[in-house]
């Protein structure tokens, strides 16, 4: 063999032995992987999973115990021309949002106003306005909530001091989706503490320059704090929005799971689970669980698409 020969055969035997590319990815990230493998079955087996089976079930007659029966687009059909109460909880849930969220947002930043003036034991008084956002969705506030308002409750206990007999908040339709409500509100902690964190990133010059301009403290706030707050507005009101939307247990609870008086507090996720888990009627409920998605959908593009017209973001 020549010299030549061997020369050439060497870097075939090192190109023969060398690792090959794919080898040479699963050799270098293969820790990554496996420390990422519980989270991969997780989001495969317990969310895309679920969400491509209910979108099969969306067009089937499905009631867990038989097998899924394909019915098209009747489900869809029948939810937006024949059947009353899901436009009757697509009513309550919508009123629900539309009066719940903006009235948090005020009420949260006027708290945040009040504590961003450096009072003493400011994080005493985070820790307690933060603390009912932290129960306020718990099945225990919920009955609490109940007790209040009832006919023989705190509410009206505290209205005949001054001789006025209250109604039963509760079972009267035109009051019982007002105390959810009021308990949505209720609940303004953690975008109060959102909000806080944005009035600190606020430069005090800018506010000092406006007290020598002779501006008050309410054009200070209309021209200085609002628009540089805007962001956080913005994402407070998608996230509060969105929640709103999936509001479940205080209706579920307050009401008994009926919705009741008069489907007043038939929220769209109660009705829902009844015509899951009450009904059986598990592809009318995936249905109307897609219809949901599509309509927190459409809110929250529609409000991307506007933001660029009030939102002002610091260049």
């Amino acid at each position: 063999m020549t010299a030549r020969s061997l020369e050439s055969g060497a870097p075939a035997r090192e190109r023969a032995a060398s690792p090959s590319l794919w080898s040479r990815i699963w050799q270098n990230h293969a820790p990554g992987y496996l420390f990422l493998l519980p989270w991969l079955i997780g989001f495969f087996g317990l969310t895309i999973g679920p969400i491509v089976t209910s979108f099969y079930l969306s067009f089937t007659d499905f009631d867990l115990l038989t097998s899924p029966d394909w019915v098209g687009a009747n489900n869809y059909v029948r939810m937006f021309t024949a059947d009353p109460k899901f436009w009757a909880s697509m009513r309550v849930t919508v009123i629900f949002v539309i009066f719940s969220v903006p009235l948090k947002l005020a009420f949260a930043l006027a708290v945040a106003l009040l504590l961003n003036r450096g009072m003493r034991g400011l994080p005493l008084y985070r820790a307690l306005f933060y603390l009912p956002s932290l129960l306020g969705a718990s099945v225990a506030i919920a009955i609490l909530w109940r007790q209040i308002f009832a006919r023989d409750g705190l509410v009206n206990d505290f209205l005949s001091v001054f001789g006025i007999a209250g109604p039963s908040w509760i079972s009267n339709p035109q009051y019982s989706l007002w105390t959810i409500i009021i308990l949505a509100v209720w609940q303004f902690g953690s975008p109060m503490i959102i909000f806080l964190a944005g009035l600190r990133q606020i430069p005090q010059d800018m506010y000092e320059a406006a007290s020598l301009d002779g501006a008050g403290k309410w054009r200070q706030f209309i021209k200085i704090t609002l628009p540089l707050l805007t962001p956080v507005v913005f994402f407070n009101a998608i996230i509060q929005t969105i929640e709103a939307f999936k509001s479940f247990t205080p209706a579920f609870i307050i009401s008994g799971g009926t919705g009741n008086p008069i489907n007043s507090t038939l929220f769209y996720t109660l009705y829902l689970y009844q015509e899951a888990f009450g009904f059986f009627r598990m592809g009318y409920a995936s249905a109307l669980a897609w219809v949901l998605l599509a309509l927190v959908g459409m809110f929250t593009a529609f409000s991307f698409l506007t933001s660029k017209y009030w939102v002002h973001y610091d260049e």
